[in-house]
């Protein structure tokens, strides 16, 4: 009996823990922009900057497999409304597949935290975090 007592102690643990560790490790956000990609057009060269920069923040910060699914749409309605709308669709497909919080980037889905979060929705102290950190 003390062995099942110790197993269930053990696999708790290690439930708890990586959450632990997440809450404790938020970096402070950064952006690069958009990432591998250009930021307008020749003429005018940050035409969307700004979408790919709240597109960022919301990759920072990360979150579940739907809030990665809204932000990537609202990227792709951002740029379509500075009137690129075929721009817009080859952002979406891009980051679809490179914003994968399983790859190691450094513009991952929830790079803010530390990598293997996975599509963990933020806990409410998480989300202070956030918040006081975008205020700054």
């Amino acid at each position: 009996m003390k062995q099942y007592y110790f197993i269930f102690l053990l696999v708790l643990l290690c439930t708890l823990l990586p959450s632990t560790v997440y809450s404790q490790s938020l970096k402070p956000f950064s952006s690069d922009g958009c990432s591998l990609f250009p930021e307008g057009t020749p003429k005018q060269q940050k035409l969307w900057l700004n979408c790919c920069v709240e597109h960022d923040i919301a990759y920072w910060k990360g979150g579940t497999y739907l809030e990665r699914l809204a932000a990537d749409q609202a990227l792709e309605r951002c740029v379509a409304q500075v009137g690129e709308p075929g721009i817009a669709k080859l952002m979406l497909a891009g980051v679809r597949v490179g914003g994968t919080p399983y790859l190691p980037t450094k513009f991952r889905w929830g790079y803010g935290w530390s990598f293997g979060r996975g599509y963990d929705a933020l806990t409410e102290t998480e989300m202070l975090q956030v918040n006081s950190m975008l205020k700054h």
